[in-house]
C-alpha cells in the first residue's frame, strides 16, 4: 500500500509523567508539518551545513526526534548523540572538546549540568543557543544558564500529541519566562472549564489546532474523545497570554493544588524554592487535608546538610503568600524522573501522603502561656 501524508508513521507513546502512557497516532503529515514549522522558526538563525547539535535526549522521545534529528537533518547539521545523559559526566568529553553550537534539553538537565565542576570551569563556548522544552523552564535556571554559558536559552512548548512543537520563542525577540508564540500554521486558545475563551491576561487551559496535532490515541477512543474537540487538542496545561501575545505555562491542570479554596500551582512554588542557593532539585505536590482541602508538600534535593525544612519554609515565606508556603518539606537524595529527566510528580504523591500522616500522628507540643 502506497504511503501518503495521512498514513500512520509512528505510535508515539506519551511519557506517562501524569498517568498511564498512551500511544499518540502520528501520521507522516503530522511529522513533516512539524519539521517544516520548526525549521521556519529556526531558518533565519541556522547556518545551513555548519551547525553541530548535541543530542542528550533519546531519539525515541518526540522532542529530540523532531527538533534535533529532523530539523537539523534538513539543515545539513551534524548531530552528536549521547546514549545516556546520566551520569552527567557522560556529557563531559563532548561538551569540552566538540564544537557544539546548539543544545536541547529539559529543565532538570540544564540545572544538573550547572552543578558540575567541569561545566562551571569551561572557559568559553561556541554555543549559539539552547532550547528548553519537555517541562517548564524554571526562571532562575534560565538566568543562571545564560550567565554561565554567555549564550541565550529559548523556551518552547509541545506535547507528544503535537509532534511535538506548538509554540516557540522567536529567536530574534525571546522572552525567557515565556513558551513563546504559536509556530506557523498553529492556532492556540485559552479556555475555562466550560470550554469558553477566557479574557485577555487570564489563565485558562491551552488548546491547540494545527497540522501537527495527532489523529488520536491508539485503540483508546475514550481518551481520544476527551482531548480532541472539533479539531482542537485540549492539552491539560494551564497558561496565560501577555500583552505581546506570548504564552506562559502556569502548570498542569491536574497538578493544581486547592488550598482553602485558593489555587496553588506547583511550578510557582518550585520556581521560588529553586532560587535557594542550597537546592539542587525540587518538586511540589498536594495531599488531601481535612481542614484545608489540600496542603502543599515540597520535596527538595539539598546541596549539603545546611539545608533544612525550616530554612526552605523561611525562604518561601519571603516570596509566597502564606497558603502557598509548603506545609511539609521532605529532604531527598534525588527525585524520581522519567527517561528524559522530567520529574515524576505522580510517583511522589504516595510518599507525600505518608509524610503528612506521620506528621499528623506526632504529638503536639503544649503552648506556653
Amino acid at each position: 500500500q502506497a504511503l501518503d501524508l495521512n498514513s500512520i508513521a509512528v505510535l508515539q507513546y506519551t511519557g506517562g509523567t501524569t498517568g498511564v502512557a498512551k500511544g499518540a497516532t502520528l501520521t507522516h503529515g503530522n511529522l513533516v508539518a512539524n519539521t517544516i514549522q520548526g525549521l521556519e522558526m529556526w531558518k533565519p538563525f541556522i547556518r545551513f551545513g555548519q551547525e553541530v547539535m548535541l543530542t542528550a535526549l533519546p531519539l525515541y522521545h518526540i522532542f529530540a526526534f523532531t527538533a534535533n534529528l529532523m530539523i537539523f537533518y534538513l539543515a545539513g547539521g551534524r548531530n552528536i548523540l549521547i546514549p545516556s545523559p546520566r551520569p552527567l559526566s557522560n556529557l563531559k568529553a563532548v561538551m569540552l572538546n566538540e564544537p557544539v553550537t546548539w543544545f536541547t534539553g529539559v529543565n532538570t538537565l540544564f540545572a544538573g549540568l550547572m552543578h558540575e565542576s567541569w561545566f562551571k570551569e569551561k572557559p568559553s563556548w561556541l554555543l549559539r543557543g539552547s532550547v528548553a522544552g519537555g517541562m517548564a523552564l524554571v526562571p532562575v535556571i534560565g538566568e543562571r544558564w545564560e550567565a554561565m554559558t554567555k549564550t541565550p536559552i529559548y523556551q518552547g512548548y509541545g506535547l507528544t500529541e503535537t509532534s511535538p512543537v506548538a509554540t516557540l520563542n522567536p529567536f530574534n525577540r525571546p522572552k525567557r519566562e515565556a513558551i513563546g508564540v504559536p509556530i506557523p500554521g498553529t492556532d492556540v486558545r485559552l479556555v475555562d472549564n466550560d470550554g469558553r475563551d477566557v479574557a485577555a491576561g487570564e489563565a485558562g487551559e491551552l488548546w491547540v489546532k494545527g497540522p501537527q496535532v495527532m489523529q488520536g490515541y491508539w485503540k483508546r477512543p475514550d481518551e481520544t474523545a476527551r482531548v480532541l474537540r472539533d479539531g482542537w487538542l485540549a492539552t491539560g496545561d494551564v497558561a496565560k497570554m501577555d500583552e505581546d501575545g506570548y504564552f506562559q505555562i502556569v502548570d498542569r491542570k491536574k497538578d493544581m493544588i486547592l488550598v482553602s479554596g485558593f489555587n496553588v500551582y506547583p511550578n510557582e512554588v518550585e520556581a521560588v524554592i529553586a532560587t535557594h542557593p542550597g537546592v539542587v532539585d525540587t518538586a511540589v505536590v498536594g495531599v488531601p487535608d481535612d481542614e484545608c482541602g489540600e496542603i502543599v508538600v515540597a520535596f527538595v534535593t539539598p546541596k549539603d546538610e545546611s539545608v533544612t525544612e525550616e530554612a526552605i519554609r523561611a525562604h518561601c515565606k519571603q516570596s509566597l503568600t502564606g497558603y502557598k508556603v509548603p506545609r511539609i518539606v521532605v529532604l531527598r537524595k534525588d527525585l524520581p524522573k522519567s527517561n528524559v529527566g522530567k520529574v515524576l510528580r505522580k510517583d511522589l504523591r504516595d510518599e507525600a501522603q505518608q509524610a503528612y500522616l506521620q506528621r499528623k500522628a506526632q504529638p503536639v507540643a503544649p503552648k506556653r502561656t
